[in-house]
């Protein structure tokens, strides 16, 4: 059901037919520039309609030259030293068109407006927040799947969600009676002393209350005594909810990825937002 996660020498690739996409996650040096023709094979083998590939800098132009596009570009990505740049390659008419602009651009103009409006930093003292534990990922999961239809990756499998702690995910949660009503995830990349902000859920019953914007906020600062100097998001292009919460806390807006993402039973357009920590 899920895209595939895989090496293609040293770098971490994923693809499959649920985004019906390539998504080169992390570009090895050594294996620039002989990648970019494996990806258009990988690509023409299964019939996918976009690769995107996040890059340094210094591997920018050779994709650009083979047909590539900028989507995004967050400055000083990788420790500091060298930018990120999202491209897109379209292998289909239809997949490079955005299907609302009007939306995507009214939901950035709004969300600039709200920019670094006042937070909530703390909680009443009616809810609890702490980090998750192993012990936490069958209640985590069922929270997930009642908040999202569908899903890129499966967060609905506790097992799953186990591993990815183990490994480089931190999960914040916040409950109230005992009940865990929100969560949201930072994957950790030790390599570029970067952090995704992702995996956003509230209970319906309990939206509005600021709960993204307090995770988020608490986020950064568990991820900042780690050495995580960026922290960026993916945010679903439509969702005004989830792009005021990022300019609200100062995250700048660098670009969108078009019809990249299967989320809620569809392909959807997605942004990037980014914060120097």
């Amino acid at each position: 059901m899920y895209d595939s996660i895989m090496r293609l020498g040293g770098s971490i690739l994923q693809h499959g037919a649920y985004n019906n996409r390539i998504y080169l996650m992390k570009l090895s040096k050594n294996d620039y520039p002989g990648i970019l023709d494996h990806l258009d094979k990988l690509a023409r083998e299964h019939g996918y309609g976009k690769i995107l590939a996040k890059v340094p800098d210094w591997a920018k132009d050779g994709f650009l030259a083979k047909g590539y596009q900028k989507e995004a570009h967050i400055p000083s990505f990788f420790n500091g030293s060298f930018d990120a740049y999202f491209l897109g390659k379209f292998l289909s008419d239809h997949r490079g068109k955005e299907k609302d602009p009007e939306t995507a651009e009214r939901v950035i103009k709004t969300a600039s407006m709200k920019s670094r409006e006042n937070q909530l930093n703390e909680l009443d003292s009616s809810y609890e927040y702490r980090i998750c534990k192993d012990s936490d990922s069958g209640k985590m999961a069922e929270v997930y799947q009642e908040v999202f239809e569908t899903y890129p990756f499966p967060i609905y499998d506790p097992e799953y969600i186990k591993k990815t702690m183990a490994e480089n995910i931190v999960y914040l949660g916040v409950w109230h009676d005992r009940k865990l009503i929100a969560l949201s995830s930072v994957e950790i990349d030790s390599d570029s002393s970067s952090g995704e902000m992702t995996d956003f859920a509230t209970l319906s019953e309990y939206r509005g209350k600021g709960f993204s914007n307090f995770l988020l906020h608490t986020a950064e600062q568990v991820i900042f005594p780690k050495g995580i100097r960026m922290a960026y998001t993916i945010a679903r292009a439509y969702s005004f909810g989830m792009n005021i919460t990022f300019a609200k806390r100062g995250y700048t807006y660098t670009g969108t990825l078009v019809n990249n993402t299967n989320i809620s039973g569809k392909l959807e357009s997605m942004n990037v937002w980014y914060k120097a920590l």
